[in-house]
């Protein structure tokens, strides 16, 4: 709204500062508090779609997914108490993963505050640990500045959540748009990585034999997946991919030995990590020392100083935006700048391609080629590899894959591969379960054209199955596969193994989750045979309707996980 036009309330203030930051979406779940947002989005010009949910984690875990695919930011409104209380775990979620999502609030009235009014809570108090801000709102005239800011402070180094409510006042009254409202948000600055930095990095490269470049999330939704791509190239190193990094490399790509991964950390001399923790996924930070190699040195590059691991003792770490950093790197590690041959020979190859590299190739191959026959397997009760077997076929180069669940999903991350990058979601290090339908929801709409699968493990189904009526209610066809063994079999074998029974750990066996989907408005068919997975599939990618394929599968097995996250 230009200055001088007719004023507006504080909804239509917020809903034009998110356009203006590149929204297009808001996900929500109704709620008196926050009408004034919902006008503002019908009345927007164009207007902003609004997809209603059934549950408040669903709307912010769609905004996530909207962050992570469409590298813009996502947009939660939640209605005042438990409306904001439903949705944290989901915030939280995006804390954990450095996803650009701002979540605006409605708030009971300042005239009645500390009177008992309805859904009175001071929310901001709740949030500050896991957001980059959590603030309130009184005044109308500062709704739109104010989230003018949300969104620059989630948008910025090192990206994440943000929460912003509003009085009741302030979203209801009116106020004409102020001069803070820019006409376009400015461009993001970008840090410049630290040359000494580099240097330091370039020279521990010149001296490796056994390098493992490592690549995760914060390189997609930093913008440096071609730059990754492009260095891993140029230096010839071994990648593991690790959450978004999946896909950077695509599968196939002889650089890609993320199948041998325990050898590639376990053997390598100098391992370095960009845009992820030194986490539970990545065994803290500690490689080398297998097989009679020493310790690995290790690098973690991080695109804000404030990521970078405190908790183990590196070898060198460099911070700021990433595709400067692998532009950076590509240029002082070339032979003749750090160590190798003059500059303007011909290139004698890297050390690491005679021995290291095609060695940890052949080790990909030999795994890839001892899962085949688990992939292929007849065995009754079904096997969970045999469904990814199946899928692998159907699968087109751009689909995005989602994964909801514990064992059954640490399947998927193994033997799914992206073929392109931002092609999978799953729930990061917080290990959240129910991100699958808020997930599933923002990824049709961010898009629209590709095959979008969602896996869920029974347990996960629990948490957001009835988001499929959302998934009807505005269209949406996705593929569900359930992978339903009838346990909670991350905790059910562990829980054996510790004490020689279990307790908690069991669910309905061959529960219909098929015929909730459909009830709510999908479809769907429940498989036993492993020869029928296939035909449902292929059913269910062409059916054009939310359609859930619901596989019951051995309970037995057990993913052959190395860590517990402990």
């Amino acid at each position: 709204m230009a200055s001088g036009e007719a004023p507006s309330h504080g909804g239509a203030h917020a809903v034009a500062a998110a356009g203006r930051h590149g929204v297009q979406t808001m996900f929500t779940l109704s709620g008196g508090h926050v009408f004034p947002l919902y006008d503002g989005a019908v009345k927007a010009d164009p207007p902003m779609r609004i997809v209603d949910v059934r549950h408040e984690q669903t709307a912010v875990f769609a905004a996530e997914a909207t962050a992570r695919l469409s590298l813009t930011p996502g947009l939660a409104v939640l209605t005042a108490g438990p409306g904001v209380t439903n949705g944290i775990s989901a915030i939280t979620t995006a804390h954990f993963n450095g996803s650009p999502v701002v979540v605006i609030a409605g708030r009971a009235p300042d005239y009645r505050w500390g009177s008992g009014s309805l859904q009175e809570i001071d929310h901001p108090v709740l949030l500050q640990a896991v957001t980059k801000r959590a603030w309130t709102e009184h005044e109308a005239a500062r709704v739109g500045p104010a989230t003018d800011e949300a969104f620059r402070l989630a948008t910025a180094r090192h990206r994440g959540p943000v929460f912003l409510d509003a009085s009741l006042e302030a979203l209801f009254g009116t106020a004409p748009a102020g001069p803070g409202q820019p006409a376009r948000p400015g461009p993001l600055r970008e840090e410049q990585p630290d040359p000494g930095a580099i240097g330091d990095i370039a020279a521990l490269l010149a001296k490796a034999s056994r390098p493992v470049l490592v690549l995760g999330s914060d390189v997609w939704l930093d913008g440096a997946h071609e730059a990754a791509r492009a260095a891993a190239e140029e230096l010839r190193l071994p990648v593991i991919a690790n959450g978004q990094g999946r896909g950077i490399l695509p599968a196939g790509h002889e650089l890609l030995v993320s199948r041998a991964r325990s050898a590639a950390l376990g053997e390598a001399d100098l391992v370095i990590v960009v845009g992820t923790p030194l986490d539970f996924r990545l065994g803290y930070g500690e490689y080398g020392g297998k097989n009679g190699t020493p310790p690995a040195q290790v690098v973690h590059v991080a695109d804000a100083r404030d990521q970078i691991a405190r908790h183990r003792e590196l070898a060198a770490a460099a911070a700021g935006g990433l595709t400067a950093f692998f532009g950076q790197l590509a240029g002082a590690a070339k032979p003749g700048r750090a160590g190798g041959a003059a500059a303007g020979a011909p290139r004698a190859g890297w050390p690491w391609e005679h021995d290291w590299l095609p060695g940890l190739q052949a080790a990909s191959r030999q795994a890839v080629a001892a899962d085949a026959a688990l992939l292929a397997s007849d065995a009754e009760p079904i096997h969970p590899m045999r469904i990814y077997g199946e899928l692998a076929r159907l699968l087109d180069p751009d689909a995005v894959v989602i994964g909801d669940g514990g064992d059954f999903v640490s399947y998927a991350g193994k033997y799914v591969e992206p073929r392109r990058p931002g092609g999978w979601l799953d729930p990061g290090p917080y290990g959240c379960l129910g991100t699958g339908l808020g997930y599933a929801i923002a990824a049709r709409i961010a898009r629209p054209s590709a095959q979008v699968v969602l896996l869920l493990g029974d347990g996960a189904a629990g948490f957001s199955l009835m988001d499929a009526d959302t998934l009807v209610r505005h269209r949406l066809p996705v593929v569900m596969i359930c992978g339903n063994n009838g346990i909670w079999g991350l905790e059910k074998h562990p829980m054996r193994a510790l004490y020689g029974y279990d307790v908690a750990a069991d669910l309905q066996p061959g529960c219909r989750y098929d015929q909730v989907v459909a009830a709510l408005g999908g479809a769907g068919e429940l498989v036993t045979r492993p020869a029928d997975i296939g035909p449902a599939l292929r059913r269910a990618f062409g059916s054009g309707v939310p359609y859930l394929v619901n596989v019951v599968t051995d309970p037995a097995d057990a993913y052959p996980r190395s860590t517990t996250g402990v």
